[in-house]
């Protein structure tokens, strides 16, 4: 089983009160073998108090550690039977105050999970790739550790590689011969930031102000990289600077490495001095710009971590907002502040707050600072659309509210009273109040205490002169600064609209605003400066059905296309207008942010879960015109991503095969582009998903990209083949018992994605009931990210009926499902709840 006792505040409290952790040395041979590595620890700590002192017991602790096999336990040279450890804690006993050292020698396993030290073999070229992700518990897979994050300390890292490889480590790092690589020292930073990749990388390597900077791949992506390097580079340059011009405190650390390493669970991690990144962001295939800036923000993102999380660190997991809201928050503006990509706040709107809305209407919504979180497995859970999108968005409102000049002086306050070491919101809060006379701590309790998603709506008045006034209601609690945005129609084009001018109002409130003549269109929160629903009037909702892509920003675009989302979700406007909508206005759309999260919306929400099957087909053919249309306005070849965004579409909702069959066929699209191998592994997928490919076909397309993301294209693809037996297989392969046959996350996953499919619902209804007893022992089984990714991936969504709700119920009232699965089933449920209501609606 891959349970690990979990670590609770309290114990964290109670540990860090006793100990003093100073300095680790750490070596990994990494040359015993493919399963498993050696793995040697020495800690210096000390013991606070007196107590022993009397010749009473002394303090009792312990250090976790989570082996293959404990080979020898010392504690200040006397060794201790390493049959004590009990699950993943080592008891520690007696420790009289004053300095110790523990040295611990163990062989531990690598991972296929993306957890610890995962382990990966390019199917490629057979070469062998290692790198750990120590996040949040994990580091006791790697090494023993006081795992808790306020118990920083300086690590010394040794590493035995085999010939050919090369080490990364939070510190510059040099070859001392015989295979053996030493780690400059850390300054003081937290267990889960400890971080190694090895193996025979592909580097670039260059210097800016003086420091290391290097970005690397597997071999068998050097030609991607290389195409892109200067653009990666060029972005983490403008960045760095551009966080200097914000940040009093230099960056912290002796050098900069990005990994883009291969199954990597998150987006990336931000290890001090060694960021580690999906390597997806290496782009194999054409990509569009949207995709680009989101690599530019990720980048952002990081690097704002290595003082938001990094130097400044949460002293407990109720305050992880303190890293990931800030870092989005920050990732997005530094990205539209330095690089070329502007619009990067028009992406947030349409894609990453949505999740935060999504996320923030469910059972499972929480504050953005909770006021506890009792353990790490509960801390897990809030890595979501609350903590990153939710979170900055507030920050966002914050600066409107604040004023950047006093946020950023708050900021840099928090950075000089707190560097290396831990903080609280109460710190934060501190920070910044002594920038500013605002009641910062009021402003707190109003948004990081609280849950849920206000609604704004506009109430016109006519006035006794014939002018118009305004009103704004307010469903919920936070106060809100917004800009309200008045449109007309442009003179010279009906379809266009010009804006008036632009308000700027707190909410609530009780003034009227006055407006003059009435707009044809009023929206609120204009910009997008707030977290809040907003409605339309009956006026300039009529505007919006006939004039959507008339508005000239993109980011207003964006608000509006959130509010007709919000409203389909809500029960309050049919899918199928939103469809119109989406037919009517996308062929005029400009942004491909905008584009491709309607796209999404209206192909993953609408058509495959909101519209009953006999409905689908309908929206499936609105949505094939719609691709077509865009395909046909993009034939000039002046729009390459709008086009690669409409083939994209009209590939996934291909209601018959012929069409994209013979593109595959021809390796083109008429006009382009060209089928690079991403659009042929998409075209082969949905082609098994309407019976019209084979399992020759699949082995022949694997046979020509034998790559990692071919292996998953063709998982993918035999998955979601019409075929009892083919199904039969691919359920054998994800929810197996035999732990040598376990599929690794990546490959889990893609199989999962091809699984379930709305037109197969009739084969696959045997395998609904099914899903919850072998997704629970598999979860319990394998882990957390096995866990998140059967809750996630294998949850058969398109199953939306009453039955189905009623058997996850009983799921989570009767099966004790791991905490990942629970959260993620929780949420599933409360989706499929309210797919039902809109079918109903």
């Amino acid at each position: 089983m891959a349970t690990m006792s979990v670590l609770t505040r309290d114990e964290a409290q109670t540990r860090a009160q006793l100990l003093d952790v100073h300095h680790y040395t750490v070596g990994l041979d990494l040359t015993v073998g493919d399963d498993t590595f050696d793995s040697r620890t020495v800690v210096r700590f000390t013991v606070r108090g007196d107590s022993g002192t009397d010749g009473t017991d002394g303090t009792d602790t312990f250090v976790e550690l989570k082996p293959a096999a404990l080979r020898s336990v010392t504690l200040d040279g006397r060794s201790l039977d390493p049959g004590t450890l009990d699950d993943n804690r080592l008891p520690l006993k007696n420790l009289a105050p004053g300095a110790h050292e523990l040295r611990v020698d163990a062989s531990m396993r690598y991972s296929r999970t993306g957890e610890g030290m995962h382990r990966f073999t390019d199917p490629s070229d057979g070469e062998a790739y290692v790198y750990t992700q120590m996040f949040m518990d994990d580091v006791q897979r790697v090494f023993a550790a006081f795992d808790q994050p306020d118990l920083k300390a300086v690590f010394d890292l040794t590493v035995t590689a085999p010939e050919g490889w090369t080490v990364l480590a939070n510190g510059v790092t040099e070859q001392t011969g015989d295979g053996v690589w030493k780690a400059a020292a850390t300054p003081p930073i937290s267990t889960y930031l400890v971080a190694v990749a090895a193996g025979p990388w592909h580097s670039v390597r260059t210097e800016h102000r003086g420091l290391p900077f290097g970005i690397h791949c597997r071999r068998s992506l050097a030609p991607y990289l290389d195409a892109d390097a200067e653009e990666i580079l060029d972005i983490t340059r403008a960045c760095y600077d551009r966080y200097h011009e914000k940040f009093e405190e230099p960056y912290p650390f002796d050098s900069y490495d990005q990994a883009f390493v291969p199954e990597f669970n998150a987006g990336a991690m931000e290890n001090p001095g060694l960021v580690t990144f999906r390597d997806e962001f290496v782009y194999r295939s054409a990509v569009t710009d949207t995709e680009r800036q989101t690599r530019a923000m990720v980048i952002a993102h990081e690097m704002a971590h290595m003082w938001f999380g990094d130097l400044v660190t949460l002293q407990w997991w109720d305050d992880i907002w303190l890293n990931e809201s800030f870092a989005e928050y920050m990732g997005y503006q530094t990205a539209a502040e330095a690089t070329r990509f502007t619009d990067t706040w028009t992406e947030f709107g349409v894609s990453r707050k949505a999740w935060g809305y999504d996320a923030d209407q469910r059972p499972s919504t929480h504050p953005v600072a909770p006021e506890a979180v009792p353990d790490t497995a509960s801390a897990l859970l809030n890595f979501d659309g609350i903590s990153y999108a939710k979170g900055a968005s507030a920050l966002r409102q914050l600066v409107t509210w604040l004023g950047e000049k006093d946020f950023l002086a708050g900021i840099n306050t928090h950075f000089a009273r707190h560097r290396f070491a831990n903080a609280t919101l109460a710190d934060f809060l501190d920070s910044l109040a002594s920038a500013t006379e605002r009641d910062v701590h009021a402003w707190a309790d109003a948004w990081l205490r609280t849950t849920g998603v206000d609604t704004l709506t506009p109430v016109l008045t006519r006035t006794d002169d014939g002018t118009h006034a305004l009103t704004v209601t307010h469903d919920g609690s936070r106060p809100h600064r917004i800009a309200v945005g008045l449109y007309d129609h442009d003179l010279t084009d009906e379809g266009r609209l010009t804006l008036r001018s632009r308000l700027e109002l707190d909410v609530p409130g009780t003034t009227e605003h006055p407006l003059g003549k009435r707009p044809v269109l009023l929206v609120l929160n204009d910009l997008d400066l707030t977290y809040a629903k907003v409605r339309f009037d009956a006026e300039s909702y009529d505007t919006v059905r006939a004039a959507l892509s008339g508005l000239p920003d993109p980011l207003t675009r964006a608000v509006v296309w959130n509010s007709l989302r919000d409203a389909v979700r809500d029960g309050e406007l049919a899918p199928e207008v939103y469809l119109e909508t989406a037919r009517a206005h996308l062929p005029h759309e400009s942004d491909v942010a905008l584009v491709q999260g309607v796209l999404a919306f209206a192909g993953g929400q609408i058509a495959d879960r909101y519209l009953a099957p006999e409905r689908r087909p309908a929206a499936l053919a609105t949505l094939t015109d719609l691709g077509r249309d865009l395909i046909r306005r993009t034939e000039d070849g002046d729009h390459p991503g709008l086009r690669l965004a409409a083939v994209r579409h009209r590939i996934d909702v291909a209601a018959h095969p012929d069409t994209i069959a013979a593109w595959l066929a021809d390796g083109t699209v008429p006009g382009g582009p060209e089928l690079d191998p991403e659009l042929r592994w998409r075209i082969l997928g949905r082609l098994a998903v309407l019976g019209a490919t084979d399992e020759a076909a699949i082995a022949a397309e694997l046979a020509r990209d034998p790559s990692a993301t071919g292996q998953e294209g063709a998982a993918r693809c035999r998955a979601a083949l019409p075929d009892p037996e083919a199904k039969a297989r691919a359920w054998a392969a994800m929810f197996t018992d035999d732990p040598a046959a376990d599929l690794s996350n990546y490959l889990f996953t893609a199989t999962a994605r091809g699984f379930w499919q709305p037109e197969q619902a009739e084969l696959l209804a045997e395998y609904v009931d099914r899903y919850y007893e072998d997704a629970t022992a598999l979860a319990a089984r394998r882990g957390p990210a096995i866990a998140d990714a059967a809750g996630r991936w294998a949850f058969p969504a398109h199953a939306v009926d009453a039955d189905h709700l009623r058997r996850g119920e009983r799921c989570l009232r009767e099966d004790d499902p791991a905490p990942s699965l629970r959260r993620r089933l929780a949420d599933q449920l409360d989706d499929l709840a309210r797919a039902l209501r809109v079918r109903e609606s």
